[in-house]
């Protein structure tokens, strides 16, 4: 049975968020907008398998006598943009790419196009095909409104040659309590190695997402089933402090602005033992156009405390907006982009650990993939299959989600309370202060819910 209660939509306090966010700058790349009917304008978050879609994309381009036009952002600056834009129906994006935070939301606000149609018009595109976690966690009462790109949980890598000349041995399910000793023998000031790295950077889907998987198996939560705060609550106060003295103690140099990306690149570079992050990190590691550790590295499941599993769910998915004029158009590229045959275009040109992970089960039957992935393929199937609310964490809430809370209000929340914890990692504040702003946060948030109950 779900431990979510459920929150009713609120698309009036969503619409209040997104006016909000307007008034946050960052779009570049894109040039003028508009153009003829042959041209679509696509905004996606700038990360390494992104970036090899615009690589590849000229062969669209030709096949389909279509121009694309990008729009690449950082993850926050494209969140707040694409939110904006998609939200008051601007028709400046053709597709966009959100993930299974926002599509639900937003398919329940009227915001995006119903896949549906498109999905049953083309059998052969196989979306059935996609892992059913994912597929479900980007449908709205039985429709999918965004398809995969990628999907993931989060597990550790850690170096196996470090670990065997500290005479360590890994646990395939370790706890936080070990992941910590190990840090605290590997952390190596002189060799410049970091025992772990772990994200620090503000951000709702930055810092937060590794630490809401700390709060969750430490028995924490955001709100309780009545929309009380509880972050100032013993269990969310010992995740807090663990996962700020962990990080103080044996962390990156520079934690509190460090993300997904600069952990990346500290890890691959030899400056980190361990990194706990997205299942999508591995065709990082094991990338040896730029990773100075391939084959060195092992990969188990999440860090748990006091419950089975400890990761999370999460997928960057390709959507329309309800505003395009040219969805026939868009669906082309978006199902060329999703599609099987995508997939080995991207192994075949730039190897087989570059390939989206985590979407297409049929992805996991390919034997040049399973060669390639064969530290980390099982390892990341597993966490997908253990991400749910019923093994990950420890008391029913009212929202879904699991590094995440499902809720328009979380990407203010949530970006708010990440930089009390990004100042403490940073030593500007303690814990227990940080703690006490952010309950002001989530207690105005759990006030407005507990009034429309």
């Amino acid at each position: 049975m779900s431990r979510v209660t459920g929150p009713r939509r609120r698309p009036f306090s969503a619409l209040l968020l997104v006016l909000a966010l307007l008034g946050v700058s960052g779009c570049a790349g894109a040039g003028a907008l508009g153009g003829d009917g042959r041209t679509l304008t696509v905004a996606i978050v700038a990360n390494p398998q992104m970036n090899d879609a615009i690589a590849l994309s000229d062969r669209f381009e030709r096949a389909h006598d279509v121009r694309l036009r990008f729009v690449s952002l950082p993850e926050n600056q494209a969140r707040a943009k694409i939110t904006a834009s998609t939200a008051t129906g601007g028709g400046e994006f053709d597709l966009v790419m959100i993930s299974n935070y926002e599509t639900p939301q937003w398919a329940a606000n009227g915001w995006l196009r119903d896949l549906g149609p498109y999905l049953d018009a083309h059998p052969d595109y196989d979306h059935g095909d996609f892992i059913p976690s994912i597929r479900e966690s980007l449908s709205y009462e039985g429709s999918m409104y965004a398809v995969p790109f990628y999907g993931e949980s989060s597990f550790v890598a850690y170096r196996k040659d470090l670990f065997a000349e500290a005479g360590l041995t890994m646990p395939d399910n370790p706890t936080w309590s070990q992941i910590a000793r190990f840090a605290a023998v590997l952390d190596d000031e002189e060799a410049g190695v970091a025992g772990i790295c772990l994200r620090g950077k503000p951000g709702w889907g930055e810092s937060l997402a590794p630490f809401n998987t700390v709060v969750n198996t430490f028995g924490g939560r955001w709100f309780d089933e009545n929309w009380r705060a509880r972050l100032t609550s013993p269990e969310f106060r010992a995740a807090a402090g663990f996962y700020v003295g962990l990080l103080r103690e044996h962390g990156e140099v520079g934690a509190a602005s460090a993300g997904f990306s600069e952990c990346g690149t500290r890890y691959t570079q030899g400056q980190a033992a361990m990194w706990y992050d997205a299942t999508v990190m591995a065709g990082v590691n094991e990338d040896p156009s730029s990773s100075t550790v391939v084959g060195k590295s092992g990969y188990v499941a999440a860090p748990v405390r006091n419950t089975p599993a400890g990761g999370w769910l999460y997928t960057w998915a390709l959507a329309m907006p309800a505003g395009t004029e040219k969805p026939d158009l868009a669906w082309e590229f978006l199902s060329w982009m999703t599609d099987k045959d995508y997939v080995r275009l991207v192994g075949e040109t730039f190897g087989w650990n570059r390939v989206p992970p985590g979407c297409r089960r049929s992805t996991y039957e390919i034997p040049e993939y399973r060669e390639a992935a064969r530290a980390y393929a099982e390892p990341t199937l597993a966490g997908i299959r253990n991400a749910n609310q019923e093994r990950t964490m420890t008391k029913p809430v009212p929202y879904p989600g699991i590094q995440f809370l499902g809720i328009p209000e979380f990407q203010d929340l949530g970006t708010r309370v990440s930089r009390q914890l990004s100042a403490a990692i940073a030593g500007r504040i303690t814990v227990d202060e940080a703690l006490r702003r952010s309950q002001q946060y989530a207690e105005d948030v759990g006030a407005a819910y507990r009034e429309t109950r």
